[in-house]
């Protein structure tokens, strides 16, 4: 069965004038008729009936019309679909980003990116580190926000820019109103910290092996809001990036001089995979903009 049988029996069906659907789909009558009468071969049955001049379909011609025409219409609607992920004012982007960035990075990204490409549609996706860079791999997400990429030679990653990481204690705390400390002046308080897998919590306890301690977890969360909130019940400090929503009466940051509190972020995605035009403009806007 070839795909122009198909078109050619919709329009006989919608004409039922064989010398009319042959003018309309400009070929020869004699060319029509042989095109639907392989058809109806293939099939096993008639799929007409005449009647004079006209033909109409049979109770087989019915049931098989049911089905074309929604065939046809999941081509059209699946044609159109490519269309607009092919244009990158129309397509679609699948963005995936740390926890951390939820806050106030991410929403300037992509208010920037709007602003310009109104009509792209974004998904996104949040996660740790590690679950991003599976999603990308496995052909989920197009592009991702994260610390750093794996061993995958596949899976590129492009330094955007650097964050400091702050320790964030409760407005009461003893240290509150200094404006710089080392690490190691809070290794006998509870830590608030994100839980085992998530890059931030590595990048911790890697800072605080470096201060010469082993943390002590009070309590460990997967949303930067939630342990700020633990912070400003006075239940233990915690080290995060610099958050928008700070309640100052409740949370001071204070900068951590020894030893250097940072982390990278950067974009990460799949080197073999063929990224739509949507997402490849998403890539020049947040390197021209965020880059270092």
């Amino acid at each position: 069965m070839e795909w122009q049988q198909i078109e050619y029996f919709q329009k006989v069906a919608e004409l039922q004038h064989m010398t009319q659907a042959a003018e309309a789909l400009s070929i020869s009558q004699p060319a029509l008729s042989r095109s639907i009468a392989r058809l109806e071969e293939e099939l096993g049955v008639s799929l007409f009936e005449r009647q004079g001049r006209r033909i109409i379909l049979n109770q087989y011609g019915k049931l098989f019309l049911v089905h074309v025409n929604r065939i046809l219409k999941e081509f059209k609607d699946t044609r159109q679909e490519i269309k607009y992920l092919l244009d990158p004012e129309h397509g679609e982007v699948s963005l995936g980003f740390l926890h951390t960035l939820g806050v106030n990075i991410l929403p300037d990204i992509l208010s920037g990116f709007q602003k310009l490409h109104p009509g792209t549609k974004i998904k996104l996706y949040q996660n740790n580190n590690v679950s991003l860079l599976k999603q990308l791999q496995a052909g989920e997400i197009d592009l991702c926000l994260v610390h750093h990429s794996n061993e995958d030679p596949h899976i590129q990653w492009e330094k955007l820019w650097e964050e400091e990481l702050f320790l964030m204690v409760p407005a009461t705390h003893p240290l509150a109103d200094k404006k710089s400390i080392t690490l190691d002046e809070v290794k006998d308080d509870p830590i608030i910290s994100m839980k085992k897998g998530f890059e931030l919590r590595k990048i911790a306890d890697k800072l605080c092996r470096k201060a010469s301690f082993i943390p002590n977890i009070a309590f460990e969360g997967e949303e930067v809001t939630t342990l700020l909130g633990l912070v400003a019940s006075g239940l233990g400090v915690a080290l995060l990036p610099d958050q928008k929503d700070i309640d100052e009466n409740k949370v001071k940051k204070i900068h951590v001089r020894w030893p250097g509190c940072t982390r990278q972020i950067g974009l990460s995605w799949y080197e073999s995979r063929t990224l739509s035009p949507a997402s490849k403009s998403f890539m020049k806007y947040i390197f021209t903009h965020y880059r270092n």
